[in-house]
Parts: C-alpha cells; sequence; structure tokens
C-alpha cells in the first residue's frame, strides 16, 4: 500500500520500489501535516556529550534539503546547541500517533550559514524573536517575573525589526540512516531502514 492514496509505489517504504528514502519521507510528512492534529513538525532530538552522556528534548523541523538533512533552529548556547558544537553527532525521532508511524533518522550535524539563519529568524513571529533574545536558554532563573521584564525591555528597544542573536542559529542533520516504522497488529510491525552508502541507499526489512 503506498503511503498517500493515489501516491506512486516509490514513494512508500515498504515498496520494492523505494529505493530512496527522501520522497517516502516527503510523502508520509506531507500525510502527517494533513491528519496529525497537533505538531506534525515536532521531533526528538538527541545529542550527547563526548563523553557520551546523553540528552534528549523536543524540537520543530524547519526544512529538508535535498541532499536528506534535516534542518531546525535553536540557541546555540543551549545544552543541545553546546552539545552539538562539542560532538557533532545526533538522532531524530518524528512520531504521528494518529497514523501510527514513526521515523528515525541518525547523521553528522552541522550550522546552517548565517545568511540561512537570518531568513528563518525574520520569517518568525515578533513574540518568537522577542524570545529568542530574551532567553539565556537552559541557563538558571530566578523567577518568571525576570523574564517577561527582558522581554518587555527587548520589545521597547525593537519597535521595529527585531536582530537575530549570533547565538540562535540553525543546525542540520545530514542524515546517515533513515528507518521507517509502520504499526501492524500484534506487534508485527514493519520496519525499513534506509543507509546512506557512496552515490545512494541500500535498504534492509528489520525484525519489529
Amino acid at each position: 500500500m503506498s503511503a498517500n492514496p493515489g501516491e506512486p509505489a516509490r514513494h512508500d517504504p515498504f515498496s520494492p520500489e523505494a529505493l530512496d528514502p527522501l520522497p517516502c519521507f516527503q510523502a508520509w510528512f506531507a500525510e502527517a501535516r494533513a491528519l496529525e492534529p497537533n505538531d506534525p513538525d515536532a521531533m526528538a532530538l538527541a545529542t550527547a556529550t563526548p563523553q557520551g552522556r546523553p540528552s534528549v528534548r523536543m524540537v520543530l523541523l524547519k526544512n529538508i534539503t535535498a541532499d536528506g538533512s534535516f534542518v531546525f533552529y535553536t540557541n546555540a548556547q543551549s545544552r543541545k546547541g553546546e552539545e552539538l558544537r562539542a560532538n557533532p553527532n545526533a538522532a531524530l525521532c518524528l512520531h504521528w500517533k494518529s497514523l501510527r508511524r514513526q521515523v528515525r533518522i541518525e547523521g553528522v550535524v552541522s550550522e546552517v550559514q548565517s545568511q540561512q539563519a537570518d531568513l528563518y529568524f525574520r520569517s518568525r513571529a515578533r513574540g518568537s524573536q522577542i524570545g529568542a533574545l530574551a532567553s539565556d536558554q537552559s541557563r538558571p532563573l530566578n523567577d518568571r517575573v525576570t523574564l517577561e521584564a527582558r522581554a518587555a525591555e527587548i520589545s521597547a528597544l525593537y519597535p521595529a525589526e527585531v536582530p537575530r542573536p549570533p547565538h540562535w542559529t540553525g543546525f542540520a542533520v545530514h542524515a546517515h540512516t533513515i528507518e521507517f516504522w509502520q504499526s501492524r497488529a500484534d506487534r508485527l510491525h514493519d520496519r525499513m531502514l534506509y543507509t546512506r552508502i557512496p552515490g545512494g541507499w541500500e535498504r534492509c526489512l528489520l525484525y519489529p
């Protein structure tokens, strides 16, 4: 069965014709955006220190590049930003509960160009722009009043355009593996793992 009604079989990750995982992901993602009631672009981001101590949190997928990089934006001075700069490897997981599907992605991380970060920052709502300046993300906060006062000060300081903070940027996870998971009865789920190789991808069906 194809990922979407009417989708070519090559866009179904479990079809023998689906040799490239990126169109398959795009097809699943489009269906999730149409049917998932809340935040279909939400994904768990797992990072680790150079010593291997892991941490995980939710971020939002903002772009998928033609070369298979999955892009999100954040404060680079946060815990995740510092860990990504010290150990540029990450894992992502998107779970669409209503569709009973999951996609796992692992790869090497790089920062986006400053022009790209500027462009996306300008597209954000003004309140989100102010919040990016006001928050010392992951640092201790005495009380919420302090945060709200800082946001008010920044809003007054920049009544028009809010500048992008130099520490606020984007990260791209260049996928080395992409795994598709589809729920099935009796926990006999479908799992298809795509692994990047020179010139393309190889794929392997996994036990559930």
